[in-house]
């Protein structure tokens, strides 16, 4: 049977554990009753003969009281009490205090025991009361979004209804409505012509609002008038729908004001209703899950004093649990039935609304189902990785008996063939990291998926990581033998060595595979943040977004190999089988810089958009840092090909800053280590894994794996192979390195998540309330 502690410790919301009943140090408590009710060795006489008398007298009197007593259960031994105080905030806040109404022989222990149990009660109260205070908020903020956005439909339905041949009105589809369409100023130009924009207008006046256009004395640079427009709003219309309509309306003006001026109603479009519908569907998806957070909190906290009480009973031989539960029931936090009613007003809602009157589709949006994890999947990982180390002994066989990594005939492999299988051996050691990330996160209970704003339902799992790694380099070692095998029978080298560039064209197709395989909500994710990555600045930059372009700073060896093999292909090389077409040349010099710098440019530009968007300076520190990276790998290329002692202290000046800069954003900033006020010594207060030394070993590893690129200057190597092979080692210590990092990352982003009680997503809302003043 699984003891309550370790069933709590794993149904309790993690951003939320602080506000939970602290079952843990109420358990130590009822130890040091237990402790103090056992009879104590006798002593040897002392002097204080005083002390011995008094502790006797108490014992018997103890015992008396207990004998007394022990005839009536039905006497209470405790009372609790529940004042009312005022917080401030025009609300009571109730505040239970527990006073002993008997002698105890353990009177002292048992006095903190209430008295702590009475502090975990009123923090439960609190806490509950101050959510459900909020969500209550937010679902009347998002009654009233929702009650914008019909009556915007409404509003444009009747705007855009025609009488037909016998005069009858017929309600317009969306997709068949004028003045839901895309709409240009080319109709208004043409006279004699009817424009559906006069009938939108006159039907927002006929509902309160009014438009007056006027053309200002102030003219654009070039010489048009701008557009004014002045919004009447009369006191007796409600302003909730009206001032949605012309905040729309002015932002489009706006917005294109430096474009050809148009009438208002030119703007109001089918895309932004349909945008609007989405953001306030999403709110209540989140609202709801709120809701079913804080009645899990509930009743989470409601059996933990139940068990806790029930210890206590059975420790001190008392009946308190049920005079203190009667008070824990008619406490806020049991006895509010407002989230219970929220949530089923919001189901209500929602399936009217959102899920044509379907309450199986609605919650199917408020109750996604989870992914059962398959056993199949664990079997398949077994399988492959057995496979994979099979084959990989296999090929390292044949191999040397091939002679293939030898100085003189390595040459031409690891020139051709190379590049492209150790593109897919550093992205499988990545996606296992990751896998190994997945499990520890889950392990110590991080809400990654919460911190990625992923979908619990179709999430990437710790075993499908695994699967999807071990299945890669499989395939990839099958590959490698399949081209060794081909090579020692004599077949053109020209298409054996067009084995590795099949394989590279088959999983791009898995890639962008439309159909629904192989995790297709991942591999779509996956390339949507890509595009958002290599599009910075231009998109809002998202926890992952940043997350993954972090990864990416870690491949660019990676993405070398990628440059190379895409040359070789492209360029002919495959046909006549010159690899130095690639490795020569201003073009191929020019795109090894470009490719050692993208992914620190497109990170730094993912700092600028972040201080663009929230003005904190710290994001233009960050950059700085990836700027510093950038000029470090700059000299490390230019003093690989002009080898001279100026460059050489280039290159020690510029990566020792660097290095020291990416160390002290790794521990301070990324992981919140090194704080010299911490109550763990130059660790952080909070730590997720419980062994302290693990943090001081990270650290020391961290700063190890950091200065690797001393190899890169001295250049400990010999051959070409030898030199590939290092290259390779190296590589495969950043994704290690990179892997680590990543744990310790996503600790400190879910301690500062805990710190704040985020728990549910902030979806903002489309629409902006002003007062009726206003």
């Amino acid at each position: 049977m699984v003891k309550f502690s370790k069933e709590l410790e794993a149904q309790l919301i993690p951003e939320w554990k602080e506000a939970f009943v602290n079952y843990w140090q109420l358990k130590k408590q009822i130890k040091k009753i237990k402790l103090s009710r056992k009879p104590k060795q006798p002593q040897q006489p002392n002097h204080d003969f005083g002390l011995s008398i008094f502790q006797i007298i108490r014992f018997f009197a103890y015992k008396f009281s207990n004998n007394f007593f022990r005839s009536d259960t039905k006497t209470e031994i405790i009372q609790v009490r529940c004042k009312t105080m005022e917080d401030g905030n025009d609300d009571n806040e109730e505040i239970y205090q527990t006073e002993l109404l008997q002698l105890f022989f353990e009177e002292d222990e048992m006095r903190v025991f209430f008295e702590r149990l009475d502090e975990e009660l009123n923090k439960v109260n609190k806490f509950y009361k101050a959510t459900e205070s909020e969500l209550v908020e937010k679902g009347e903020l998002l009654n009233r979004q929702l009650q914008i956005l019909l009556d915007i439909k409404q509003v444009l339905n009747n705007s855009c209804r025609k009488p037909n041949a016998a005069g009858i009105f017929n309600p317009p589809s969306w997709s068949s409505c004028p003045c839901n369409a895309e709409t240009t100023n080319e109709s208004n130009d043409k006279p004699g012509e009817s424009s559906e924009t006069d009938e939108i207008i006159a039907a927002l006046e006929k509902n309160g609002v009014n438009f007056i256009n006027s053309a200002t004395m102030s003219k654009t640079k070039i010489g048009k008038p701008k557009m004014a427009l002045r919004i009447d709003i009369p006191a007796t219309t409600p302003t909730r729908t009206i001032s949605a309509i012309a905040s729309m309306l002015w932002e489009d003006l706006v917005n294109n004001s430096k474009k050809e001026p148009g009438r208002p109603g030119d703007f109001i479009n089918r895309k932004k209703i349909q945008c609007a519908e989405k953001m306030i569907r999403g709110a209540f998806v989140e609202l709801y899950r709120g809701l079913g957070l804080l009645k899990t909190y509930s009743s989470l906290n409601m059996v933990a004093f139940t068990k806790i009480l029930k210890k206590f009973d059975k420790v001190s031989n008392q009946h308190a649990s049920a005079s203190y539960l009667k008070a824990v029931k008619r406490s806020y936090f049991i006895s509010s039935d407002k989230v219970v009613r929220l949530m089923d007003e919001v189901e209500a809602i929602f399936t009217k609304h959102f899920a044509d009157n379907d309450r199986k589709k609605a919650m199917k949006f408020l109750r996604p189902q989870q992914r059962k994890e398959s056993h199949m999947v664990t079997f398949f990982v077994g399988l492959f990785t057995g496979c994979f180390v099979s084959l990989f002994s296999i090929y390292a066989t044949l191999a040397h008996m091939s002679g293939i990594f030898s100085p003189n005939a390595g040459r031409s492999y690891v020139e051709t063939v190379y590049p492209v299988f150790s593109v897919f051996a550093l992205l499988s050691l990545h996606l296992f990291m990751y896998g190994c990330n997945l499990f520890m996160w889950k392990s110590t209970r991080i809400n990654y998926n919460f911190i990625f704003e992923f979908q619990p339902s179709t999430a990437l799992k710790y075993r499908d990581a695994f699967l999807i790694s071990t299945t890669f380099m499989t395939s990839v070692v099958a590959a490698m033998i399949i081209h060794l095998l081909l090579r020692a029978n004599g077949f053109p080298q020209s298409h054996v060595d067009a084995i590795p560039g099949i394989l590279l064209l088959i999983f791009t197709a898995l890639l962008i595979c439309p159909f629904d395989l192989f995790y297709r909500p991942t591999r779509y994710c996956f390339i949507r943040v890509i595009r958002n990555i290599i599009c910075s600045p231009f998109y809002k930059v998202l926890m992952v977004d940043f997350f993954m372009a972090d990864q990416l700073t870690s491949q660019i060896p990676m993405m070398r190999h990628l440059e190379s093999t895409a040359c070789y292909f492209l360029a002919g090389g495959l046909r006549t089988h010159r690899y130095e077409t690639c490795n020569n040349g201003r073009l191929y010099r020019d795109l090894v810089y470009v490719i050692s710098f993208l992914p620190y440019y497109w990170r730094a530009m993912q700092c600028a958009r972040r201080w663009f968007d929230e003005c904190d300076l710290k994001h233009l520190a960050n950059m700085g840092k990836y700027v510093s990276a950038m000029v470090a790998a700059g000299a490390r290329l230019t003093y690989a090909r002009q080898k001279n002692h100026l460059w050489f202290g280039i290159v020690l000046v510029t990566s020792s800053v660097a290095t020291v800069y990416q160390l002290y954003w790794d521990f301070v900033e990324d992981w919140g280590l090194l704080n010299p006020k911490s109550k763990n010594l130059w660790l952080r207060d909070d730590l997720i894994l419980k062994n302290k030394s693990i943090y001081y070993i990270s650290i020391a590893l961290n700063i190890v794996l950091r200065v690797v690129w001393v190899e890169t200057v001295m250049r400990f190597r010999f051959n070409i192979v030898e030199s590939r092979m290092l290259d390779f080692f190296f590589a495969s210590l950043e994704v290690m390195r990179r892997g680590h990092w990543n744990f310790y990352r996503l600790e400190n982003e879910h301690l500062n998540n805990v710190g704040k009680f985020r728990a549910v997503k902030a979806v903002p809302l489309p629409f902006r309330e002003t007062d009726s003043d206003d």
